[in-house]
């Protein structure tokens, strides 16, 4: 009995070290985030390469001055960046040459890559012009998450699309994630579409995000993969689970939309910089009362995956911080 009882004081203990370690880590992390600026806050330089000229940098407080973005980050993506953008952009130029109300832009957030990303990037904005492609350099490796949030922040479409650098889903089912949220829109609210008909307030204005979704491939996946990374995967979806709830089955496909408002208050206050900031959105939507909606798409793994299973440590402790930062009230959420 004398020994279950010690074993019992030593887990306890233990339990109380974590708590106390990971509080320890959330007021570390706010206080360098506030005191040394972390989130790379300075505003981005636009340039067009062509005539050398500074570009006018948007807000996502301002108003939309296109239909779509789509907002790329690529960290050392220097050979699967250029046919990725290759296939995104021939979707978009033959959608806008079949609908001149469809105006989009490219966002490419060069997270501090070491190969030539940065050159392939702007190849392609001499190419498109810097109205429909750009670039955001960060100067370091901050994190997927921290790319695609700054992105957000300076992007300037109705609906924003983030989506990876290596091309795994194809760009047009994007449409699947637009009319989506169309549908969501107008079940509550009268809007103003692409087309532009009558209407109290824009697509841009009613808070939605849909989330592209692999879940349909999981039997095809548990079964070509080794057991022990299933089991890690399964162990994962239960710490997310518990970390944000449920209702999004595949949290981690980096093909998701949304509307600039919903984009407004997600981004505005996301914490999390690299592997689980999508978690951190579904917790997020969850909060502001945003509409979710998960969607199937067609998806292909591509050889050069920066996930592994180094990752998933990682990954459990970014959720760990994230619960109980949002539990304590350490992290504030604002409106």
């Amino acid at each position: 009995m004398g020994v279950i009882w010690t074993i019992l004081e030593l887990l306890l203990i233990s339990a109380i070290f974590l708590a106390f370690g990971l509080a320890a880590a959330i007021a570390f992390e706010s206080f360098r985030r506030r005191f040394n600026h972390t989130h790379v806050e300075a505003p981005p330089v636009f340039e067009d390469p062509n005539s050398l000229k500074p570009v006018p940098c948007p807000h996502i407080f301002d108003p939309a001055e296109k239909y779509i973005s789509l907002i790329i980050p690529a960290y050392n993506e220097e050979h699967r960046l250029p046919g990725a953008l290759d296939e995104t952009l021939n979707y978009l130029q033959q959608r806008a040459a079949k609908d001149n109300t469809f105006t989009y832009e490219v966002i490419i957030i060069d997270d501090g890559s070491s190969d030539g990303t940065k050159r392939v990037a702007f190849d392609f904005v001499k190419r498109h012009s810097v109205d429909n492609v750009r670039v955001i350099l960060l100067g370091k490796n901050h994190g997927k998450g921290e790319a695609i949030r700054k992105g957000m922040l300076h992007s300037r479409g109705e609906l924003l699309l983030m989506l990876d650098a290596d091309g795994a889903t194809k760009v047009d089912d994007l449409e699947k994630l637009e009319n989506q949220i169309h549908a969501v829109a107008k079940k509550g609210n009268q809007y103003e579409d692409s087309a532009g008909k009558d209407s109290t307030i824009r697509i841009s204005d009613v808070p939605a995000a849909a989330f592209g979704s692999r879940a349909h491939l999981e039997e095809k996946a548990l079964a070509t993969r080794k057991w022990y990374r299933n089991f890690l995967m399964k162990g994962f979806h239960i710490v997310v689970l518990l970390a944000a709830g449920g209702g999004v089955r595949d949290t981690q496909c980096g093909f998701k939309m949304f509307t600039r408002a919903a984009a407004r208050k997600l981004f505005l206050n996301i914490r999390l910089k690299r592997w689980c900031f999508d978690v951190e959105l579904v917790y997020l939507c969850k909060w502001f009362r945003i509409p979710m909606i998960e969607i199937s798409v067609n998806w292909t793994e591509i050889p050069g995956s920066k996930v592994n299973l180094l990752s998933i440590p990682n990954m459990l402790w970014e959720l760990a911080i994230m619960s109980l930062g949002y539990r304590t009230g350490i992290w504030k959420i604002y409106s």
